[in-house]
């Protein structure tokens, strides 16, 4: 009996010894939910409900809707949004992975490593900071690069910030503070990207540009989907950078240019949160459908 137990004890510890990292998977993964649940759901559900219902809580259906939509500035500012979100994606997906590929070719050396700390140091300021060290650079009379703005025929402050200028500025700030850290991320995944394909690849005579176009890039397909399905879900909550803009420009940025601003403005400025909150859950709707589109499009989630 004593070496059946003995031998039971030695069987059971390796059992035991592999609960351990599954339990700590379990902690890390219910502390996420937590925060899930308070930060994210919980918010959501109350402005679902803001959103179908006026200031005494009794339902209205879409009416919060329809004024959101019949309000003059929603037509101006889903037309702002768009086109920077068109400006947005385009310079990420062309420039992020062009960076990614080049910083792939020079992995051997110690210029790889050196670039990918320096692209993704921007992202490590908050929002509000960039908009901040923009406004300076922005600005021809103090600005480090005022030589070039001059150059461009820009002299105030006010020239260079026009109505017409915005959604490429707010591009240069989005990715200035974002793109380092998606090169990194592509950068990684080419790395997963075997040896021996593109060792066939070079065999068989392909160059650079055909090694990255037919093989590299199409590899990182869900990679590139995965990273615009975020962007665009980020873009359409454009708010901090015109919000700045608009208060360093006395007015000349205007405080209703994105949806986001919109929304703010309802609720702080009109009192009305209800129809802040249909702002909100339209995009949310919108960021969801497109996410939907782009994962049943590219056969996100299809086994390679």
């Amino acid at each position: 009996m004593s070496s059946q137990a003995t031998h039971a004890r030695r069987s059971q510890a390796p059992a035991r010894r592999a609960l351990g990292p599954a339990r700590a998977g379990h902690g890390f993964v219910a502390a996420y939910t937590v925060l899930l649940i308070a930060f994210g759901i919980v918010p959501t559900g109350y402005a679902v409900y803001f959103a179908f219902t006026n200031a005494g809580g009794r339902f209205t259906g879409l009416s919060n809707f329809s004024t959101a939509l019949d309000d003059f500035r929603f037509g101006p500012a889903v037309g702002h949004v768009a086109f920077y979100l068109l400006c947005w994606l385009v310079s990420l997906v062309v420039f992020v992975v062009g960076l990614a590929l080049l910083l792939h070719r020079m992995a051997a050396g110690g210029v790889s490593r050196v670039l990918r700390f320096l692209y993704y140091v921007p992202g490590a300021l908050a929002g509000a900071a960039s908009v901040m060290v923009w406004l300076f650079v922005l600005d021809p009379t103090v600005s480090p690069a005022a030589f070039l703005l001059r150059g461009l025929g820009y002299h105030t402050f006010g020239q260079v910030i026009a109505p017409g200028h915005l959604p490429i500025l707010f591009t240069l700030v989005a990715f200035w503070t974002g793109a380092g850290g998606w090169i990194v991320v592509m950068y990684g995944a080419l790395n997963n990207i075997s040896p021996d394909v593109l060792e066939a690849a070079r065999i068989d005579g392909a160059g650079a540009w055909q090694t990255a176009w037919r093989i590299q890039i199409p590899l990182l397909r869900k990679w590139i989907v995965y990273m615009v399905i975020l962007a665009f879900a980020g873009g359409t909550q454009l708010f901090v950078e015109p919000q700045l803009l608009s208060q360093a420009s006395v007015g000349v940025a205007g405080r209703d240019y994105s949806l986001n601003q919109l929304a703010y403005d309802f609720a702080f400025q009109n009192n009305d949160v209800n129809t802040a909150a249909a702002i909100s859950v339209e995009l949310l709707l919108v960021g969801l459908v497109v996410a939907g589109v782009f994962v049943a499009r590219s056969g996100f989630f299809d086994a390679d």
